[in-house]
């Protein structure tokens, strides 16, 4: 780490103490930036980069709501709205026990530049509670989403705030939140994404962040002459990312086998095809099981369940070409990243936001394998949110062939301003090349528009 950068984040970190994964991102963000800052007088004289860390507001509020027992409970809410250099405040809310101010600015300084590397007018924003939606029935569910939205509904809009889904919040609960947003302020817009089809939402939606992811780490191959057909996968989670994720490596010839959850993960060395793929979709998405009962089901399944004491993941233990980290923050530490590169994966495209520890990243890059970090490789989803924002003002619905073609488009473009950024000498450092590009058109932006 460079003396500035040392610096810069001795003070982040005494003003912003305990929050280590915002620590994490910024940090990272900062190692790629200060050359870049260094080289303009003019940015760095007008701050930007202490500027781009700091949200422009931060909202805190209680979320009371009577449970199926008639008692009453009591969670947080949150609303980090980042930065609206280049559009409205856009990113997911996050349902889920970890969620904290630290996790939420993480993920929405990380979204300020995924949504700037979209090309798409969008700034960035992150929100949530520490509500938990596992084993609420959908009562529960429904009374906290109205109370949740009470609140936030004061802070967001169609040209200010456009919150979308997150871990823990699918089709279920935005139509919960919008339903209350509709009521309160009497007026219908799509001051959400992830909307159902029927009353706004865009086709592809649910599938776009690991279409996307897919898309990217087929275009990282294509710099080597090389594609996904044959390739072996491994990818981790179960949720929305991770099913569509193995949808198009099916679809693009490739060979996942294995995916996960909290409780433990299955390895199919016979490839989990389309049958096996519909499966996983109505446990998880239907029945809401746990991925334990995969193995029962298939017999050329291993179920591997976790272990507290373990060091590392043993998913990221396997043979494999590919990997596609799709379950939630930090899940690879420097013995998986080991552990990848001896088993011969030189490809890893980020599903989720930030799934690789920094010792993690330096162990890809040092072995110059083709590692696609999330803000570029997973940016597919809310690229796909602001194409459903697109259709909202438009009032028109664009066919799935079409919305399909732009996700991949917009994946292509993301790619190729990596490459313009990251490219050094016969090494793409797709690191440098996303937080730069992405960086760029924000602060140009925000030097246009002055000391606000």
């Amino acid at each position: 780490m460079s003396s500035r950068v040392a610096e810069f984040m001795e003070q982040l970190i005494a003003k912003n103490p305990g929050e280590k994964e915002f620590h994490q991102a910024v940090q990272e963000v900062a190692e790629s930036l200060m050359p870049i800052i260094d080289k303009n007088p003019a940015m760095r004289k007008a701050k930007i980069l202490e500027r781009i860390v700091e949200p422009e507001r931060v909202i805190l509020f209680r979320v009371p709501w009577m449970d199926d027992k008639g008692e009453v409970q009591v969670n947080r809410g949150f609303r980090i709205e980042m930065n609206s250099a280049i559009g409205p405040y856009k990113g997911g809310l996050r349902l889920h026990p970890s969620v904290n101010l630290g996790i939420l600015k993480f993920l929405a300084f990380e979204q300020v530049f995924k949504n700037s590397l979209t090309t798409l007018p969008m700034g960035g924003g992150k929100g949530g509670s520490d509500f938990d939606p596992k084993g609420k029935s959908d009562n529960e569910v429904m009374r906290f989403c109205q109370s949740f939205m009470s609140e936030l509904f004061r802070h967001i809009g169609a040209d200010t705030d456009v919150p979308a889904g997150d871990i823990g919040v699918g089709g279920r609960e935005i139509g919960f939140m919008f339903g209350q947003y509709k009521k309160l302020r009497n007026e219908f817009v799509g001051v959400l994404t992830g909307k159902g089809l029927a009353w706004g939402g865009s086709l592809i939606r649910p599938e776009a962040t690991g279409y996307g992811a897919v898309y990217f780490a087929a275009e990282m191959l294509t710099t080597r002459n090389d594609s996904l057909k044959g390739k072996t996968c491994l990818v981790s989670g179960t949720g929305n990312v991770t099913q569509y994720t193995i949808e198009k490596i099916l679809d693009l010839g490739g060979k996942p086998i294995t995916c996960s959850d909290s409780n433990g993960y299955i390895l199919d060395e016979a490839g989990i095809d389309r049958e096996k793929l519909a499966y996983i979709m109505e446990l998880k998405n239907v029945q809401r099981g746990r991925i334990s009962e995969y193995a029962n089901k298939y017999k050329s399944a291993v179920y591997t369940p976790v272990d507290p004491k373990a060091t590392c993941n043993p998913l990221w233990n396997n043979k494999a070409q590919c990997a596609f980290p799709s379950a939630t923050q930090n899940e690879i530490n420097a013995q998986d990243a080991d552990n990848l590169v001896k088993n011969g994966v030189f490809v890893v495209s980020e599903g989720a936001n930030m799934p690789s520890t920094p010792d993690a990243v330096n162990i890809f890059i040092d072995h110059k394998i083709l590692y696609g970090p999330g803000k570029a490789a997973n940016a597919g989803g809310v690229s796909t949110s602001g194409l459903e924002m697109s259709q909202n003002s438009l009032r028109l619905s664009w066919t799935r062939e079409e919305v399909d073609q732009r996700l991949h488009g917009i994946m292509k473009a993301i790619h190729k301003q990596c490459v313009e950024h990251g490219k050094s000498g016969n090494y793409i450092n797709y690191v440098n090349g996303a937080n730069i590009a992405g960086f760029l058109k924000v602060a140009n932006a925000m030097m246009d528009q002055g000391l606000v």
